[in-house]
Order: C-alpha cells, then structure tokens, then sequence
C-alpha cells in the first residue's frame, strides 16, 4: 500500500486547541457543543473552517489555518476563540482547557451523534468512555517525506520536556491522581495511541497502515492516534503528546517549542548531522517519569542513559534552540517556556488552588476560567 505525503511548505505551522464548555455558575461541564458549532456555522451551511466539532458535546476544537510563525496561529486561534465567547457568553457558558476537568464525572458527558464517534465508543468501551481529556496538536510542515521518520524519531527524545511541561490534569473525577499528567496514560488505553513505532523506513509506515487497514484496526490513516505522528494528509509532522494548555501565553510557548525543535532536526539532516535517538524502553520510561512526576522527573537524556532534572534540561535545550527561534520568528514564544518554569507548569498550580481553598476543586475550576480569560498564567 502506498501512503502518499503531501506537499507542504517546510517549518509551515498549523496549531490544534480542544477547549472544554463550562458551566459559569456550578464551573461544571456542558453539552452545548451543538448549539455553539450551528450559531458560527458559515452561511453556505459547510464546515467553520477553525471551529470544529469532537468526540463529546461539552468539547469545541479551535483549529489555526496553516501559518508561517506560531504567532499568526495564536492570532488565528483568539480570532476564534472571540467568536465563540460571542455564543457563549449570553448561555452563562466559559471556556476551559486543561488535559481534563477536575471534577466532572465522564459517564455523565454525551457523545457527538457521528458514526466515527460512535464506532469508537463501541469498539473500546468502558476506555473509550472514559476519554474525558482535552489535549493540543501541533503540525509542522516537512518538505521531504524522507525526513519524516528521523525527525519524529528524534522529537521522540524530547517528549518528556514537551509532557511536563504542559501536565495539566493532576485530578480525575474530583480525587488527586498523584500523577502531573493523569491525560497522558488514560490516552494510551485506546487502540493504536500511545507512543509510536520507532520505523526507519516509509515502507515499514505503509506496511503497518496496510495490517491495520485490512484487520481492521482502523478505517483511515487518522485513527492512528500516536503521541508523534506523520501526518501525510496534509505533509506534516504533528506532536500529539501535550495536555491541554489553560492559556494563549503557555499555549505558544509550547507550540514554539515544538517548531523549534521540528526545524533544528531538520537543518541537522541538511548539515549531514546524526539525530539523537533513544530506545523504545528508555523513550516510554521518559513518558511515565514526566507523567507521574512532572517538573520534578528525572529524565533520560541519551541512549547512553544519562540523567538529570527535566527542568535543566529544558532550560539548556532552549537555550540551544534560540537561533532557530530567531529563524523562525518566535524568540518571544520560546521565551514563555522560561515563564514555566519560573511560575510553575498548570498541575502544579491547580494542587496549589486546591491547597488554598480547602480541596475546593470549584475554585481550581475558577482559576482555569480564569486563567482562559487573562491568557497567561496566573
């Protein structure tokens, strides 16, 4: 089978952001994705083109047009986001991300009447019920589909700096998990998610879709849920693996981050440089150190095993990156990864939240409201 990857314009960028619909009274969830999605429907009746329907009704997905710099796709995004709180605000309705809601029961939530969505609800059962989380894709443009795999093999090596942190979902149906990122290993449960196969050759790619295709698995591509994953549709490599981001300021920081480290691997291959790579075991230790321990993990840096504090490590990476930032036109967004780590990523402020208010998780759902609002971290 032959899996076709599209042209598109190198280190172009395109930003994915699953928001939540709260109640602005009792801070829980509401299904009124409907009645948003059929108030901005464009006139011709078709698609919004960056408002788009998901898996459940209390859930709407703001998504930017391809852009050259993170900072036109964060404008894109609050264009949207602004004509959405004009339908949501006269229905007492805020908008809310974080990688799940801290209290909300998910056998409560109503899933969008779609047959995809139905077919994977029947499929996964009680997992696929229980998907009450809300994360955020980034996609960037690769020029040439044979770098494609190396750098997603090389972004591999960096997703414990990309999942810490954005870990945004220390609670779970109002309890404290005791983990930075509960969102992180409840995606995993579901057929095809998780992290990926580390293929070295596009074949290796096409010969999984087509076993997974014929068996039955997945119906197209897209049901292949990795945290890093190709995207041939639009000829993209689009990281998967963070939380949902509770503000603009920590949302571009991220995507700027993720851009950087795209376009730095891909001018390693044009210099004729080695990418890093880990192996599969090391790559999933990372993945459960940053989603039990956050800011706090210690992290695998190599295939040699060498370690050290994630927090030091993401300070010395964007460090490294800053050139390609300036290349890239997000010296400024980069910048915010330092306002994480100085204020502390969203896990840690919610359980502080909590803390001040007695275990009120209301008023940690406040402080995301309100945290939406504002666009920074409060």
């Amino acid at each position: 089978m032959r899996l076709p990857f599209a042209e598109s314009a190198r280190s172009s960028v395109g930003i994915e952001w699953e928001l939540a619909l709260v109640d602005a009274d009792s801070g829980d969830l509401r299904q009124v994705a409907t009645t948003v999605l059929d108030a901005v429907r464009p006139a011709d009746g078709g698609e919004h083109p960056n408002i788009r329907q998901e898996l459940l009704l209390n859930t709407v997905e703001m998504v930017s047009k391809v852009c050259r710099t993170v900072g036109e796709a964060g404008a894109d995004l609050q264009r949207a986001i602004d004509e959405v709180r004009a339908v949501t605000d006269p229905l007492r309705v805020e908008l809310m991300c974080a990688g799940t809601h801290p209290f909300a029961r998910w056998n409560n939530q109503k899933v969008t009447d779609k047959e995809r969505y139905a077919t994977l609800i029947d499929r996964t059962q009680w997992w696929g019920r229980q998907m009450l989380i809300y994360g955020v894709h980034v996609h960037v443009g690769i020029e040439d589909r044979d770098k494609v795999l190396p750098i997603s093999r090389a972004v591999l090596t960096a997703l414990p700096y990309l999942q810490s942190l954005s870990a945004s979902s220390p609670f779970w149906g109002g309890k404290d998990t005791g983990y930075a990122s509960n969102r992180a290993l409840m995606f995993q449960q579901l057929p095809t998610a998780g992290l990926p196969f580390q293929f070295e050759r596009w074949e290796q790619l096409e010969g999984y879709v087509a076993d997974m295709l014929h068996t039955g698995v997945i119906d197209q591509f897209d049901e292949v849920r990795w945290d890093v994953r190709p995207s041939p549709r639009f000829g993209t490599l689009e990281m998967r693996v963070c939380d949902g981001t509770t503000n603009q300021t920590e949302l571009m920081a991220l995507s700027a981050l993720m851009h950087c480290l795209v376009e730095h691997f891909s001018t390693m291959l044009d210099e004729g440089r080695e990418l890093p790579v880990m192996p599969p075991w090391f790559v999933q230790e990372n993945k459960w150190r940053s989603a039990r321990y956050g800011m706090d993990a210690i992290i695998i840096l190599n295939k040699e095993g060498d370690e050290e504090l994630v927090t030091d490590a993401v300070r010395r990476l964007v460090s490294d990156l800053e050139p390609t930032a300036a290349r890239l036109g997000c010296t400024d967004e980069l910048g915010g990864v330092h306002t994480i780590l100085d204020r502390g990523a969203s896990y840690q402020r919610q359980r502080a939240v909590a803390r001040r208010n007695g275990g009120d998780l209301g008023a940690v759902v406040q402080s995301l409201v309100d945290e939406m609002r504002a666009g920074r971290p409060l």
